[in-house]
């Protein structure tokens, strides 16, 4: 006898689950500098016509195929299609969120370890001294057993709220976490821009810089757009199904693009007005957040605190993009092997940890593996998984929509709880065929650089 398919308890709980998917910490360590780099307003211009035209249709699309199939990703490709070969866009999803949660997990631990020594105040220690701080980072990240344990908390309190299902663990913690991150983020760059010279960090981001909007800029801007929607990899795939049939699928999908969007430039600007008015570099990725800003809150009045903060939303960020993840490989072993869903998290969730724990080891020399395209263990996950796994992903769906569900079909599907059937079968086709030919051409451009040493646009 088949259990009833848990379902979100309100659409407010879903559009906060699938927001806290799509904002990950990316959103906080990478989308900011990239603006700031490529060009300010002109970017950010950019990336939210590329959000609009590439995103929106494909996270429509994970949207409607999960809720009309209430299934996950494997299995929702094999009730559109059965017998077909489209089944292995599924199994690519589970094998990319399989991938990506492995090292995720770990950055998840280091958040975590940070936001514990900035509450002891140990960051006074590296007050305006970023080499000490690099220091520390690095002696962390490449030491066994600090890395591996805070790895082991962070993926088990992501196993735990996966095993209270959907509305009482997914939904219950992302209504607690998503507003508190929104709120924490406003307060922080309301103190940023308080500090003298923060200002600057405003026209590091928002001020029109055309001249550096380069070639290479709008590919930036076109990758980031794809990949901070957490596309590719089923999640909104699963998700979706877990949706009443009566939720408007149009409206719910700009809600996720907005709060994204908004989270990202509320980040860049408490984090730049601060690292502005405190006359540090601007960096970004694992430099920016475990470098630069451990050396820079202990400058501010009350930087234990303000530190504490910062990491708090970026643990709760990890988290809840960490929990979509683990979600979709769960929901596959419920599906269609039928098993609870405690086996399944508890038993993949832990396998995920062991690879994870791989992943730390190779950052130092208990596990130096650079056979991987002379990267680390750590590195080639991320790389395989951003660069080739999660566009492959989203190329397939949206031409699994134009060529094998169709269109109509598509938007027969979307229109189920609309108050108007307004959306354009054209639109929709060309907005998913420039989504797959602009993915398509992202592919490309890394396999050319990859293969030749220089890319096609760079």
């Amino acid at each position: 006898m088949n259990t009833p398919r848990e379902k979100w308890g309100s659409k407010l709980g879903f559009i906060l689950a699938a927001s806290g998917s799509a904002v990950g910490i990316g959103n906080i360590w990478k989308y900011p500098h990239m603006a700031g780099q490529n060009g300010g307003a002109a970017f950010t211009l950019i990336y939210l016509i590329c959000i609009f035209v590439v995103g929106l249709s494909i996270v429509i699309g994970e949207f409607a195929l999960g809720r009309k199939t209430q299934l996950s990703p494997v299995g929702a490709y094999l009730t559109i299609a059965p017998k077909s070969l489209w089944k292995w866009v599924g199994f690519l999803g589970v094998a990319s969120a399989y991938v990506i949660l492995s090292f995720y997990g770990v950055v998840g631990g280091w958040i975590m370890n940070y936001a514990f020594l900035s509450m002891k105040g140990d960051f006074y220690l590296l007050s305006g001294n970023p080499e000490a701080s690099s220091q520390l980072f690095n002696s962390f990240i490449t030491s066994t057993w600090s890395p591996l344990f805070w790895q082991l908390l962070f993926m088990f309190i992501c196993i735990y709220v996966i095993v209270n299902g959907v509305k009482g663990g997914i939904e219950k913690w992302s209504k607690i976490m998503m507003p508190t991150i929104i709120i924490i983020l406003v307060v922080l760059a309301i103190r940023g821009l308080s500090l003298p010279n923060g200002l600057n960090g405003l026209t590091f981001l928002f001020k029109p810089k055309f001249g550096d909007l380069s070639a290479t800029a709008i590919v930036l801007a076109l990758g980031h757009s794809f990949f901070t929607l957490s596309l590719g990899m089923g999640t909104m795939i699963t998700y979706g199904s877990y949706l009443k049939k009566n939720e408007n699928l149009l409206s719910s999908a700009l809600w996720v693009i907005g709060l994204d969007t908004i989270i990202a430039l509320i980040a860049g600007v408490a984090i730049f007005s601060t690292v502005f008015a405190l006359g540090a570099d601007p960096a970004e990725g694992a430099g920016l957040i475990f470098v630069v800003l451990p050396s820079v809150f202990p400058e501010m009045p009350g930087g234990q605190i303000w530190g504490t903060l910062f990491f708090l939303i970026l643990f709760m960020a990890a988290l809840t993009s960490a929990i979509s993840i683990l979600e979709v490989v769960t929901a596959y072993f419920i599906d269609q092997k039928g098993w609870s869903r405690s086996r399944a998290t508890i038993i993949f969730g832990g396998t995920i940890t062991i690879v994870g724990v791989f992943c730390s080891l190779s950052l130092g020399d208990n596990l130096n593996i650079t056979w991987f395209l002379d990267m680390s263990f750590f590195d080639f996950m991320d790389y395989l998984s951003s660069k080739y796994m999660l566009p492959i992903g989203g190329m397939l769906m949206a031409i699994f929509i134009l060529k094998t569900w169709t269109v109509d079909e598509f938007l027969r599907e979307v229109h189920v709880g609309m108050n108007s059937k307004k959306v354009s079968t054209q639109l929709i086709t060309i907005l998913l065929s420039i989504g797959a030919l602009v993915i398509a051409f992202i592919i490309l451009n890394e396999v050319v650089e990859k293969l030749f040493g220089l890319p096609i646009i760079g």
